[in-house]
């Protein structure tokens, strides 16, 4: 295999993100070692040390990097100003779309809290939170404008974040359903869920 460090110090960083993902989410963080990442990545084990100190701080980029990009797309995909009902399913249909293309990061985003030091989860959890206030923020505006009919908007968000992560435990490409008739049903659910039905 080529060796990739030296010459191109970012296509060496992107590469190691990359093995790393489909490594960890294959045979879990507490499986993977950095000498396997290296060997997949094509460099020296040392030389791994130069992007991550340790391999818990590779972890943190990981899930980090996946959670601040979420947020900013969401950051773009979203409209204040639209009534809840549209922003609701503005924000389910943003959730399907944006997660379902990178399966390893939701695994390892969910799966691997257990695997972070504290001073790392609590950093995480901030993230996953700041992401979870947005949707909470939808179901409150929608619950004052009575157009939802919920006990509690942190519970029926955190039920609504479930449902929708849920799809990437098992869909496949090129199933029986498409990615835009999988939608329509996430978001007629979701809007069944706080009371609404579809016009």
């Amino acid at each position: 295999m080529a060796r990739l460090a030296g010459s191109n110090g970012k296509a060496t960083a992107k590469a190691i993100h990359k093995h790393s993902l489909e490594l960890i989410a294959r045979h879990g963080f507490a499986a993977v070692s950095m000498r396997m990442i290296a060997d997949a990545v094509g460099v020296q084990p040392g030389a791994l040390y130069q992007y991550h100190p340790t391999k818990q701080a590779l972890l943190l980029d990981i899930m980090q990097k996946h959670l601040e990009a979420l947020l900013q797309a969401w950051v773009k995909e979203s409209q204040t100003e639209l009534p809840a009902i549209e922003a609701l399913e503005r924000f389910a249909r943003f959730h399907i779309r944006y997660n379902i293309k990178r399966p390893d990061e939701v695994f390892i985003a969910y799966m691997e809290l257990r695997s972070l030091e504290p001073d790392e989860f609590k950093l995480i959890e901030e993230l996953r939170r700041q992401y979870e206030d947005e949707l909470k923020k939808i179901i409150a505006k929608g619950i004052k404008e009575n157009s939802f009919k919920v006990e509690d908007a942190h519970v029926t968000a955190m039920a609504t974040l479930a449902m929708l992560t849920g799809i990437n435990t098992w869909y496949r490409s090129g199933g029986r359903l498409s990615q835009k008739k999988i939608e329509d049903i996430y978001v007629n659910m979701v809007l069944r869920s706080v009371g609404c039905e579809r016009e």
